[in-house]
């Protein structure tokens, strides 16, 4: 007994790349700015490498104001910003940006949590044979905290796709959108389940590629 779809499956197709779209973009521009954030936050805090405490309670309250944002909010508030630097504020690459400014702060505290981890003794025999700051960030501090970092990493990915979802219900695009448009305004409990088994199957693969990584670094 064949299954007829409601809708061509070309479209399913095309909404799976524009989620994937979304989410390696955004996650990529998360990584490239988390890491420096919590490396910022690290070294900034009290007894740090920079003690500049002052540094390390604005950009906490910065990071801990967009986080307490819901994303639905956040996707409103940026308008203005999306279209300076999208040029539109509908379609993928509209919705990568407030994907990627809510993602950052989210992976930055995580990263923050496993380099706070680091079992100190490294760090004071690293600076007791003499190595300078950055390079004991750059050869202690992130070699040690990478399994954390990369677990992260993975949690931000799935935050990823759940919110390119919830962007969809502005015109984002991706399986969101699909769902939105034909499975929720069309009353197509067919299309809805479809996607929800998509979701459900991308999250399981990010999930089990990124423990898969943690375990071998941890193995290493």
């Amino acid at each position: 007994m064949s299954l007829t779809l409601s809708i061509p499956i070309e479209r399913y197709g095309n909404a799976l790349l524009d989620t994937l779209q979304m989410v390696s973009v955004s996650g990529a521009l998360a990584l490239l700015a988390g890491v420096p954030l919590a490396v910022l936050l690290i070294v900034s805090a009290p007894g740090g490498f920079l003690d500049w405490p002052r540094l390390h309670r604005v950009l906490g309250s910065v990071i801990n104001g967009f986080r307490a944002t819901p994303f639905i909010v956040l996707l409103v508030a940026l308008i203005p910003l999306t279209r300076l630097v999208a040029g539109t504020t509908i379609g993928v690459w509209a919705a990568i940006v407030p994907l990627a400014i809510s993602a950052t702060p989210f992976f930055a505290r995580i990263v923050e949590v496993s380099l706070r981890e680091v079992d100190p003794g490294l760090v004071e025999a690293a600076q007791a044979l003499g190595c300078r700051k950055w390079d004991i960030v750059w050869h202690v501090y992130l070699p040690e905290a990478l399994p954390g970092i990369v677990g992260g990493f993975t949690i931000t990915l799935v935050a990823l796709i759940s919110s390119s979802a919830m962007a969809g219900a502005v015109g984002a695009g991706g399986l969101g959108d699909l769902a939105i448009r034909y499975g929720y305004q069309r009353f197509d409990t067919q299309v809805m389940v479809i996607v929800i088994a998509m979701l459900i199957v991308l999250v399981s693969l990010v999930q089990r590629a990124g423990d898969g990584y943690v375990r071998r670094l941890r193995n290493r």
